[in-house]
């Protein structure tokens, strides 16, 4: 018996040399990449100059500039108090934020450290269809580690491939934003638009959707394919 022709693939963006499909008829879209690592969100990603962050201070921009910090009206770098996750240091942002919590609380973003998490350029975001809150399933093909995460900040026009600590740990691949990551195009991401409700979840919840996910666009089989 004849087996059934396989979709045809669609190119959605191409982005620093990595091209992002689907399959004609299927909303989900992946891509294969390295993978560079994100503090954003992390209580501790940036300290005031003098003490070490989990990213160099410099990511986060410089005086006049901050981009990857909150400030306050004066433009001054906002530093957590005593009653935040970590004192001393500065409110490092993700795009995907809790609007329940005030703009200054650490705990309105999504801690890169401790939950899995992508990061889409604005070109893959909008031509995908993708939403912040989505979620998205990681696989390293280089040791076959399975990893559920949620797109949860955006980043450089012309890069792609990029996660959080928290989903580099969970993968195996060095998961400092110093130094860690990968170049090698060794990381399958698959997304899926629509999935979220535009909010951070916990980690057992995008484990739970993840799975789900997974298991209808074709499962384990199908992500190895990639």
């Amino acid at each position: 018996m004849p087996q059934p022709r396989a979709r045809p693939l669609e190119t959605i963006a191409t982005v620093g040399g990595v091209r992002v499909s689907r399959r004609a008829g299927d909303k989900a879209l992946h891509f294969v990449a390295g993978m560079r690592i994100d503090a954003d969100g992390a209580p501790r990603a940036y300290h005031p100059p003098g003490a070490p962050g989990l990213d160099f201070l410099a990511n986060a921009g410089e005086p006049g500039n901050w981009f990857g910090i909150i400030t306050d009206s004066a433009g001054h770098p906002v530093v957590q108090s005593q009653r935040d996750p970590a004192p001393g240091f500065y409110v490092s942002p993700t795009s995907l934020q809790d609007p329940a919590r005030a703009v200054t609380d650490p705990r309105r973003y999504v801690d890169a450290s401790t939950i899995p998490y992508i990061v889409l350029p604005g070109l893959v975001r909008d031509r995908g269809r993708v939403r912040l809150g989505d979620f998205a399933v990681v696989r390293n093909r280089a040791n076959g580690k399975v990893v559920f995460a949620i797109y949860a900040d955006g980043g450089p026009a012309g890069k792609l491939g990029e996660g959080s600590i928290a989903l580099a740990k969970a993968l195996r691949i060095p998961s400092s934003p110093k130094n860690g990551g990968t170049d090698r195009k060794e990381v399958a991401y698959v997304v899926f638009p629509g999935s979220g409700n535009g909010r951070p979840r916990t980690k057992a919840e995008i484990d739970q959707h993840g799975a789900r996910l997974l298991e209808a666009w074709g499962g384990l089989a199908r992500l190895e394919a990639l």
